[in-house]
Order: structure tokens, then sequence, then C-alpha cells
């Protein structure tokens, strides 16, 4: 009996994973990774240089990314069928192997992984291993802390309704900005109307060899998908 593991690869650096990733990267003989048709996918880009020679790759290439809004029906029904195709194979495949699927940052927060999991954990032996957050990487880009004290750091989507994403901006003292891409103009306006606009930076591609760190006011009009926003709390300090 095998098992299906997904290792957390960190925010880019490769120095940034853990010692159990880079064990499992090394040495398994089977390695599944989620990508864009046409590309190499980030997960994979990490990995450079690490796999085992001889480990048997599977590229699990997303039917969709951006060409049907997430909130469409037919979205959420090509990407469960996605899903459970791409489960069925690990699953069968758990049935006398071990197969590592690796992901970016921390496989339980916003990973794809987790639409995996839902269906693994019912057919086969699954394990998780955690990763340093993206949004971790980035605010440490920044060099200044995200938290003082006692402040509250709230996380979002730039994926949300404008007058929920001005709600939540001005109900927190930090704040993080995941999945902007094309909904950046968006942010922006909601930054301004909740008076944190001047106070917000944005991180491109953190802590990977071609970062970038400047205020989100002076953003360009598109941004990488790995870009995070984030806004520092000023809470007590002693």
């Amino acid at each position: 009996m095998g098992r299906v593991i997904c290792a957390g690869l960190g925010p880019g650096d490769p120095e940034l994973m853990s010692v159990r990733a880079d064990r499992l990267v090394r040495s398994t003989a089977h390695v599944a990774y989620f990508r864009k048709s046409g590309y190499e996918g980030q997960a994979r880009k990490i990995v450079a240089g690490m796999l085992n020679p001889h480990a048997i790759e599977y590229p699990m290439e997303y039917p969709v990314t951006t060409e049907i809004p997430f909130i469409d029906p037919e979205y959420n029904r090509v990407m469960a069928a996605f899903y459970e195709t791409w489960a069925e194979r690990l699953a069968r495949l758990a049935e006398t192997e071990e197969i590592l699927v690796l992901c970016e940052g921390d496989p339980f927060f916003y990973g794809s992984f987790m639409h995996l999991y839902v269906r693994l954990r019912k057919r086969c032996q699954v394990e998780v291993v955690p990763g340093i957050t993206g949004m971790s990487g980035c605010w440490t880009a920044t060099g200044e802390p995200i938290t003082w004290g006692d402040d509250v750091l709230t996380i979002v989507t730039a994926t949300m309704p404008e007058e929920e994403l001005v709600r939540r901006i001005r109900d927190t003292d930090a704040l993080v900005v995941m999945k902007i891409g094309r909904n950046l103009e968006k942010l922006k306006r909601a930054l301004t109307a909740a008076g944190r606009l001047d106070s917000a930076w944005l991180v491109e591609h953190g802590t990977m060899p071609d970062q970038r760190v400047h205020r989100l006011a002076e953003a360009p009009s598109r941004v990488p998908y790995f870009s995070i926003a984030v806004v520092h709390g000023q809470g007590r300090r002693p």
C-alpha cells in the first residue's frame, strides 16, 4: 500500500523549503504538480535540478485558469471534473506507490491541492507537509513587521466584491491581499475608499530571483499572478 504526500515548497526560494520537503523532493520516484497548459509550473520551477533523475513526472494541467470567471457554474463543473479525474489517477497509483504532489507555499492555504485532498482522503492514505506561506515571504520582503502588539491581521482575496473589500480593509489593522491579477484596479479603488492606499505595498514574485517590492499606488497596470499586497499594522510597541 502506497500513499500520496503533498509537500509545501514555501514561497519560492528553494532554500526556504523545509528539510522534510527537500528530502522528499530528492528521493520520491513519482512526482505530480499543477501547471497551466504550455507552462512549466511554479512548483516545478522551485525544484529545478532537485528531483530524482529517475522520477516519473505527472503534470496536472488546469483545463481553465482565467478563461472563465470562477463564479461561473461552468468553471466549477470543469474544475470539479479535473480534480476528480486526478484524484482517481493518484489513488490508483497509491495502491502500490508513493506519490509526491508539489505545492508552492503551504498546501492548506489557498493551495490547489486542497481540492484533491478532500477527494483523496476517502480513497487512500494522504499526508501533508506544511510550508512557509507566500504571504510570509512577501511581508518579510518589505523589511517591516506585518503586525505589532495586538494588531488584527486580515487576509482577503481581491476577487471579492468591491464593497466587501472596502469593509474588510476598514475593519482591520494589518492586511494581506491574495489573488490580485486582473483585480488590481478594483483593489486600488477599495484601498483608496478605506483610506489605506498610501500605506499599501505590492510584492511581486516574493523571495524569487525576479522579486519586486514597491508601493501599490505606483504599481503597473498589470501585475503577475504571484503578487501579494500588504498593509502593515501600527499597533502598540514597547
